[in-house]
């Protein structure tokens, strides 16, 4: 007598080529040779904060996104994240950029409601970067630095997007 597989080992059977599927899938987006490009141009001129605090704030909340100044962590190497990373950096440097304060940058009123708005920094970067996560008083801090640092020193206008 003929043993027929039950529903248990079909169930066992189908997981078992789900999982090869996902894993086999994951191993091959890691040859995308896209969001890898892991590069830190020499920034051309670097703005001026108005103090140390901006600094530490934008810094936080803005640096990896906004400036030639981006830590890649381990994650960054690995795809489909790593696509999600470099896009948002490319997206962020194009947009603003402390580390090229000699081209045009948005208009401070635009950056201040990209803040004061919650858009910036986005969830994404906010759900595993525990220190760009500002409290009220922060996220004024911060507006009210970076409206210093424009009145203080201006960028050339037109920039951003």
């Amino acid at each position: 007598m003929t043993r027929s597989a039950g529903p248990r080992s079909n169930l066992r059977r189908g997981l078992r080529l789900a999982a090869i599927v996902v894993v086999g899938g994951f191993l091959l987006v890691q040859l995308v040779p896209y969001g890898r490009d892991h590069t830190n141009p020499p920034g051309t001129r670097t703005v001026h904060w108005d103090g140390a605090r901006t600094a530490r704030l934008a810094a936080a909340a803005c640096g990896d996104c906004h400036s030639d100044r981006t830590r890649w962590p381990w994650y960054t190497n690995v795809a489909p994240a790593s696509w999600l990373v470099q896009q948002d950096v490319k997206g962020g440097r194009e947009a603003l950029n402390f580390s090229e304060w000699d081209r045009g940058q948005p208009g401070i009123d635009e950056v201040v409601e990209a803040v004061s708005g919650g858009g910036m920094p986005p969830v994404q970067y906010r759900l595993i970067h525990s220190g760009s996560r500002l409290s009220a008083a922060e996220r004024d801090a911060l507006i009210a630095g970076l409206r210093r640092t424009y009145a203080a020193d201006p960028p050339p206008p037109g920039g951003g997007g």
